[in-house]
C-alpha cells in the first residue's frame, strides 16, 4: 500500500512561500523592479524550472541590465548568493536564494546585541524625538534593521540625533527617500565637523548664496545651462580672490554684449584688469554679515522658546489639569516609540489606539484652553517668520525672504530687549 498526492501540472496553481522577514525588513526599502525579479525567480526556483536572466527580463518587461542590477542589489543585502560558472564576463552565474531566518537568528549573535543597543539608545529623549520626526517626514515606520543602521550614525559620524533628523527632512525636500542618500549627507557633514543643525544650515546657506550668484552670472551672460566645475571655480575666484561685488561682476558681464560669443574667460580677463586698477566697488554698507545673521536667528529662536516656556508655565499654574494632559501625551509618545521598534504582531493596531487616545487628549486640552480665555496656540512658539520658523532657510533649502531684510537695527533691538521675568 502506498501514498502519493496528485501531481499538479500547471505550476501557476501552486504556492510560493515568502518569508515574512523579506516582506517586513527588505521589500519596503527595495526598488519595485528588484522585488519583481526576486519574487518571480523565487517562484521558478521552488519549481526547479530553469530560467535565464534574459527570460526574466522578457517576462517582466525589463531591460537585461536591470535584472543584473537587481541580483547585485540582493547580493549586497545577503539575500542571494551568486555561483559563477567560470565565464570571464562575470555575468554568467546561478542564483542561490538564502534562508533569511538562518541569517538573522542562526549562527549570529549580533542581532540580539543590536536590539539591546537600540533599546539603550531609545531611552535617550533626543533619540526618541529623532525617530518620531524621521518617520513622520518619510511617512512610514522604519524596520528594526533600518533603525539599527540609522542609530549607528550617531557614533560612526559623531552626529547629534537632531542633525540626523534634519538630514531626513533635507532629503525629503530634495525628493530623495533612499537611506543611502541620507547616510551620504550625514557622513559628509560629519567628515567636515558639522555636527549640529546650526552649522549645517550655515553651510547650506553659504552654498545656496554662492549658487545664486553663479546662476545670476549665467543669466547675465544669456546662458541657460548649468556651470561646469571649472566655470564655478573661476566665478568663485572673482568673489573670493579678487574681492569683487556682485554688482561689479554683472557690470563686467554686460561688457560681453559687444562680442559674438560671450564667455567666462572674457569676463575673467575684464575683472582681472579691473582688479589691477583697484576697481572692486565693494559696497560701503553697515549691513550685517552672514554669521551675524545666523547668530541673530539663533538668539531669536531661543528667545521665542523661552517666552513659550513662560506662557506654558502660566497656563499650568492657572489650569493644572493641562499639565497632566501634556504629561499623558508625553508618556503616550514614549509608548508609541517603543511599539515602533518592537516586534509585536499587532503593532499597527496598537499604534492606532495610542494615536486615537492622543487625539482625544489634545481635544480636551483645546477645550480647557478656550474655556480659560487662552488662544489655542498660546503655549506654542510664536515665530517672527512662520515661513522659515526663524531659521532664515526655507524647506526647499533656499534663503527665506526675511533673510535679506535683517538689519543691524533688528539685531541690536533683539540684543537690547528686556528679559521677561518668571
Amino acid at each position: 500500500m502506498g501514498f502519493y498526492r496528485e501531481k499538479v501540472n500547471d505550476y501557476f496553481l501552486l504556492d510560493t512561500p515568502v518569508e515574512n522577514l523579506f516582506i517586513n525588513e527588505y521589500m519596503k526599502a527595495a526598488p519595485g523592479d528588484y522585488v519583481k525579479v526576486y519574487l518571480f525567480a523565487l517562484m521558478h526556483a521552488g519549481l526547479d524550472v530553469k530560467l535565464t536572466n534574459a527570460d526574466l527580463a522578457r517576462a517582466l518587461g525589463l531591460e537585461p541590465e536591470d535584472v543584473l542590477k537587481a541580483w547585485t542589489y540582493w547580493e549586497k543585502q545577503n539575500l542571494i548568493r551568486k555561483h559563477m560558472k567560470g565565464s570571464e564576463s562575470g555575468f554568467d552565474y546561478d542564483v542561490e536564494f538564502l534562508m533569511l531566518k538562518e541569517q538573522l537568528y542562526g549562527q549570529q549573535t549580533a542581532p540580539q546585541a543590536s536590539v539591546q543597543t537600540i533599546s539603550r539608545l531609545m531611552e535617550d529623549p533626543p533619540v526618541k524625538q529623532m525617530i518620531m520626526d524621521i518617520e513622520q517626514v518619510f511617512g512610514r515606520v522604519f524596520s528594526s534593521s533600518e533603525l539599527q543602521k540609522i542609530l549607528s550614525w550617531i557614533e560612526d559620524y559623531q552626529m547629534l540625533p537632531e542633525t540626523i533628523a534634519y538630514a531626513f527632512s533635507y532629503a525629503r525636500k530634495q525628493r530623495k527617500t533612499s537611506l543611502k542618500y541620507v547616510q551620504a549627507l550625514v557622513q559628509d557633514w560629519g567628515s567636515r565637523g558639522l555636527a549640529d543643525v546650526a552649522s549645517v544650515e550655515e553651510d547650506l546657506g553659504k552654498k545656496d548664496r554662492r549658487h545664486t550668484m553663479q546662476r545670476r552670472v549665467f543669466q547675465a551672460l544669456g546662458f541657460s545651462r548649468n556651470a561646469t566645475e571649472e566655470e564655478q571655480r573661476i566665478i568663485d575666484s572673482w568673489f573670493d580672490d579678487l574681492g569683487m561685488s556682485l554688482e561689479t561682476v554683472l557690470d563686467a558681464c554686460s561688457r560681453t554684449s559687444g562680442i559674438s560669443s560671450p564667455n567666462i574667460n572674457y569676463v575673467n580677463k575684464v575683472l582681472q584688469n579691473w582688479n589691477k586698477e583697484g576697481k572692486t566697488e565693494k559696497p560701503a554698507t553697515d549691513a550685517p554679515g552672514g554669521r551675524e545673521i545666523m547668530e541673530y536667528y539663533d538668539l531669536l529662536r531661543r528667545t521665542e522658546e523661552e517666552e513659550a516656556r513662560q506662557r506654558t508655565e502660566e497656563v499650568y499654574a492657572k489650569v493644572p489639569k493641562i499639565r497632566g494632559i501634556d504629561d499623558e501625551i508625553t508618556g503616550l509618545n514614549r509608548e508609541l516609540s517603543r511599539i515602533i521598534i518592537s516586534d509585536t504582531v499587532d503593532k499597527k493596531k496598537a499604534g492606532a489606539r495610542i494615536r486615537q487616545e492622543m487625539e482625544r487628549l489634545n481635544m480636551e486640552k483645546a477645550f480647557l484652553l478656550t474655556e480659560n480665555d487662552y488662544e489655542l496656540d498660546y503655549m506654542d512658539i510664536h515665530y517672527t517668520c512662520p515661513l522659515c520658523k526663524d531659521t532664515g532657510m526655507l524647506e526647499t533649502g533656499e534663503k527665506c525672504q526675511c533673510y535679506e531684510k535683517v538689519t543691524r537695527d533688528q539685531i541690536n533691538s533683539l540684543l537690547n530687549r528686556p528679559k521677561q521675568q518668571n
